[in-house]
């Protein structure tokens, strides 16, 4: 895995020095770019393209320092997108994601409190409860979280199989995000499956953002969520998204597939700042925060 973004000490010091320079001269008469723009060495976001630890991906995709007082929570997104904008292929994202790919998926539920979904992407994804993973235990330890992060599961209509695995052998309870209208036979249901039922929408449906302050109530203020697209889209028009974690893959697809998100357009595009890109063989893993 390559950094390509940003270009650190690190990099540069990793990095050929050789290689054709622009000619000219800098401010001050020295050898330089003609435009007198300091740039890093030739090859500077080459390093040396190794597998990175999983210490390394945990500090590249680290949930920003609480500020003093109360966290505020941080909603980050993880999705992948073929290049012709494909968010999965024949209804599931793996024919689309790498080795890489699952190894930043995997850290970056271990850095999180709570993995937020919606109900059909369960469905269709076959979700399991998160499992422990000795490399994060010690760091999750010291962080105040649990051993794994729960499930949070976005639906209206609680239309789940309560027998699968998600709701008979979780580490920690998943949690189920409903409306105050959702049916109390289903609520009945998620309890006497041992899920926790949160209600945040007054009808019902969910409202984001008080899917986001109930959670942060339960104590969980570093939220992921893996989608689907119709989730995030909820979550991007109610401007609670803070950042997005893109794997861009390297492959076509054609055909119908939805879009990361979906849902009504919002008026004007929400604009977000490159935090950092990541490369591995021809995948391009992409960091944006909230501009």
């Amino acid at each position: 895995m390559r950094r390509l973004f940003p270009v650190t000490e690190e990099t540069a010091a990793q990095a050929p020095t050789g290689g054709a320079r622009t000619p000219g001269r800098g401010p001050e008469g020295e050898e330089g770019p003609a435009d007198g723009v300091a740039r890093p060495p030739v090859g500077a976001a080459a390093v040396v393209d190794r597998e990175w630890s999983l210490a390394e991906l945990a500090a590249a995709y680290a949930y920003p320092e609480p500020a003093p007082g109360a966290p505020r929570p941080w909603l980050r997104a993880n999705m992948v997108s073929s290049l012709d904008g494909a968010a999965q292929h024949e209804g599931r994202s793996q024919p689309i994601s790498s080795a890489t790919d699952m190894r930043i998926f995997g850290t970056l539920r271990a850095l999180a409190d709570v993995v937020v979904v919606g109900a059909e992407t369960v469905r269709q994804e076959g979700y399991r409860p998160a499992r422990v993973r000795d490399e994060f235990a010690g760091a999750r330890a010291a962080a105040g979280q649990t051993p794994v992060p729960a499930i949070a599961i976005v639906t209206a209509s609680l239309e789940l199989d309560f027998t699968l695995p998600l709701f008979t052998s979780p580490l920690v309870p998943t949690l189920i995000l409903t409306g105050a209208a959702a049916s109390p036979d289903r609520i009945a249901a998620a309890e006497r499956a041992g899920a926790q039922v949160v209600i945040a929408g007054e009808g019902m449906g969910v409202e984001p953002a008080r899917a986001v302050q109930a959670l942060a109530g339960l104590g969980h203020t570093r939220l992921l969520t893996e989608g689907g697209p119709r989730l995030l889209g909820q979550l991007i028009a109610a401007e609670v998204l803070d950042e997005l974690c893109l794997t861009l893959s390297p492959t076509l697809t054609a055909g119908n597939a939805q879009r990361i998100s979906g849902g009504p357009s919002v008026a004007v595009p929400h604009r977000f700042a490159l935090a950092s890109l990541l490369e591995q063989d021809g995948f391009l893993f992409g960091r944006y925060c909230r501009s």
